[in-house]
């Protein structure tokens, strides 16, 4: 085998083959002739991805893998690493879509003659859209994010050009950089910090001056370039990083994806550095600013960096690196020019921050503080903040207000059912709403040039007087200064959470169970439901995977008898080929989580029917001619059925549902106890509207009598 050949790994055969990797291991025993491990462990080794794909295309097994996998296995494979070999990818892909007819004449000759033309191609490509190598003539500048690879270095890389170019003859280049860019995230999710698609849309719609698109950005800590990627047809985008490798992938998405919607192309400039220590954009002045820099950062340049003029309102201090990169934005503005970064919330509190947090607000540059949900962001757990700046104008007068907005608790309607109010974590984010929260607090704020006439949202958003935060701790979280909502809505509200509250616990009444007979343990013929699976009397399904814009059904949701909450992720359709299908849910299946360890189970009415099954979650699908659903769902709560099905071996408790058992009872019998089962769900659901109402409406006393809206009598 040749020194630099591409390897992959068992999971990586079972991709190319279409099969699981039970099947790989199969072959490796049942086949002599199978490839030997050239690499790897023992327990994970590694193959020739070159003997693989031969192996595989004479026993016929390679016929229909698309050409999107086998990239990527080439590319994660790649002997030089994968992030490498992807920006080789993307400089090839840069030349395919930007001068066809180059590329054509190149990929025509041999591998190694291909290397040797390559580099002077892509070095005059790469200085025509994203500049010179370095900043200055005399190459002491800022370095550009990504250098022409030599020669050497292309030479192993030229199978996964031609395949690549290959791929964007199918998709685009654009789309195969974004497919091949997701695949090593997705692959290698520590290693980045990423920022959500719809957080990135919304930070660049809030940059937008009187409806009118910033033409000029920077983003001071580009990461992959998911800010700037939102940034609708900009003229110019300016980027840079400390780490070369995300700053060269940035500069490489960017490239290829200005100039997509028919527009020209954007002018990119992507640099490699330290920002803070090292700008590689000194003189800049852009329209806006984006940036999601690093949270709680100690050295950031706090000792060498005392003097540097960028500290116009306070030098930050040792544990305010966030201040820091706001005063780096403002300085990168034209007058009138708008920054938006993503802070931790205790950037709004810390006192070592609050004269730098005063002089913002004296003098107009802090506009607005925005709470978001938790999960918008890592860290998801708790509830970030956007902050959004404006470069004061020389002789302009300084707002009066800053706009507070909160949507880190979005509020859930009296009416609405137990769990159906907008859920706050990753993967369950209603970024629509968030977004038309924000939007709709800031434009009008903005458009009155911040003087209040914007409309009071009680405990969502509210203009603050300026002169009301300028005291000792000069706090601005929202959460400390927006009213509460009236109480559930105010008095009136609060009379129909009682109205409701009443009838529930009259309902709750009836619904009670009447005693119960005592006699024995039934001593019934058991089965279980991998026999019956086996037998075809219902089907097993797992959930957690598919793309698409069906709503999800979580595990949070079955625990909660919530209506569906998650989403879908998009896929790339075009980059991604045919998307994976969803498991959809169907009136009469039988949902269990499967950890935990609980008795729980939820059987889909026509309300929840068509979400898709989310993840830690089992379907059993049962043939209605031969098992009735609620007797199912009840027998798989039992807690001696679930303990005896649940596996224990780590911390966290599985269930294995193949092993639940049922009685074997004729379909009319399970029906009688399908009837019982389903008037104890109604019972529970009324026991968990009452106690949602009950709490309710107790806080909203509470709330009422503390601030003024309800009177004792």
């Amino acid at each position: 085998m040749p020194e630099n050949s591409t390897e992959v790994t068992a999971a990586g055969i079972a991709r190319l083959a279409g099969v699981g990797r039970a099947a790989v291991s199969n072959w490796r025993r049942r086949h002599a002739d199978f490839p030997k491990p050239v690499g790897g462990t023992e327990t994970s080794p590694s193959f020739a991805l070159s003997e693989v794909e031969r192996w595989l295309r004479e026993q016929g097994k390679l016929a229909e893998v698309p050409l999107r996998e086998r990239v990527w296995q080439q590319l994660a494979g790649h002997p030089s690493g994968a992030v490498p070999a992807l920006v080789h990818a993307g400089c090839a892909l840069l030349l395919v879509r930007d001068r066809p007819t180059a590329w054509l004449e190149i990929a025509a000759v041999s591998d190694a003659r291909m290397a040797d033309v390559l580099h002077p191609a892509l070095s005059s490509l790469l200085t025509t859209r994203l500049g010179p190598a370095t900043a200055d003539a005399d190459g002491d500048g800022p370095v550009r994010a990504v250098h022409a690879p030599t020669a050497e270095e292309l030479l192993p890389s030229v199978p996964l050009l031609r395949a690549v170019a290959e791929l964007a003859g199918e998709i685009g280049a654009h789309q195969a950089f974004e497919f091949l860019l997701g695949r090593q995230l997705t692959a290698n999710p520590r290693q980045f910090t990423l920022t959500p698609p719809g957080l990135a849309e919304l930070m660049a719609a809030l940059v937008r001056t009187g409806g009118r698109p910033a033409r000029t950005v920077l983003d001071p800590a580009t990461g992959t370039g998911a800010l700037l990627c939102a940034v609708s047809r900009p003229d110019a985008l300016y980027a840079q990083d400390a780490d070369p490798d995300l700053a060269a992938l940035s500069a490489l998405r960017l490239a290829l994806r200005s100039g997509t919607d028919g527009d020209a192309p954007a002018t990119v400039v992507v640099r490699t550095g330290d920002t803070l220590r090292a700008d590689a954009f000194p003189r800049l002045a852009v329209d806006a600013v984006l940036c999601h820099p690093p949270f709680n950062e100690r050295n950031w340049g706090h000792d060498e960096l005392a003097y540097d003029p960028r500290w116009e309102y306070g030098f930050p201090a040792r544990t305010e690196s966030e201040l820091a990169w706001i005063q780096h934005s403002l300085a990168h503005l034209r007058e009138g020019g708008t920054a938006v970064l993503l802070m931790p919330p205790a950037a709004a509190s810390r006192r070592s921050g609050r004269r730098i947090r005063a002089d913002l607000l004296r003098r107009g540059a802090l506009r607005a503080v925005i709470a978001l949900p938790p999960g918008a962001a890592p860290p998801y757990g708790i509830p970030l903040h956007l902050w959004v700046l404006r470069k004061p104008g020389t002789g302009v007068r300084p707002s009066p207000e800053l706009l507070l907005v909160d949507t880190a608790e979005p509020a859930e309607s009296p009416a609405a059912p137990a769990g159906s109010a907008a859920q706050g974590g990753r993967d369950r984010l209603d970024w629509q709403a968030v977004r038309s929260a924000v939007l709709d607090a800031w434009e009008p704020f903005d458009r009155d040039g911040g003087t209040g006439t914007g409309r009071e949202r009680p405990g969502s958003g509210r203009a603050v007087p300026v002169i009301e935060l300028l005291d000792d701790d000069v706090d601005l979280a929202p959460a400390r200064h927006l009213p509460s909502p009236a109480a559930g809505g105010g008095p009136a509200a609060l009379t129909h959470v009682r109205d409701r509250l009443a009838e529930t616990l009259r309902l709750t009444a009836t619904l009670t169970p009447p005693p119960a007979d005592i006699s024995g343990p039934a001593h019934w013929p058991l089965t279980t439901v991998g026999e019956l699976a086996r037998a075809g009397a219902l089907q097993l399904r797992t959930g957690g995977s598919g793309t698409g814009t069906a709503p999800v059904l979580t595990e949070h949701d079955v625990l909660g008898s919530a209506a569906p909450s998650g989403t879908l992720p998009a896929g790339p359709a075009a980059a991604d080929g045919p998307p994976e299908e969803p498991v959809l849910v169907e009136p009469g299946d039988v949902v269990v989580p499967v950890l935990g360890g609980g008795s729980v189970a939820r059987v889909i009415d026509e309300a929840t029917a068509g979400a898709a099954l989310g993840r830690n979650l089992q379907l059993l699908r049962p043939d209605p001619g031969a098992l009735d659903p609620w007797f199912l769902a009840g027998f798989l709560r039992g807690t001696a059925n679930n303990r005896q099905a649940s596996s224990y071996a780590s911390t966290a408790t599985r269930l294995d549902a193949r092993r639940l058992q049922l009685p074997r009872l004729p379909l009319a019998e399970q029906q009688r106890y399908g009837d019982r089962f389903r008037a104890l769900a109604t019972f529970e659901d009324a026991l968990r509207l009452t106690g949602r109402l009950g709490g309710q409406l107790v806080q909203g006393m509470y709330d009422g009598l503390t601030d003024g809206t309800i009177t004792p009598e």
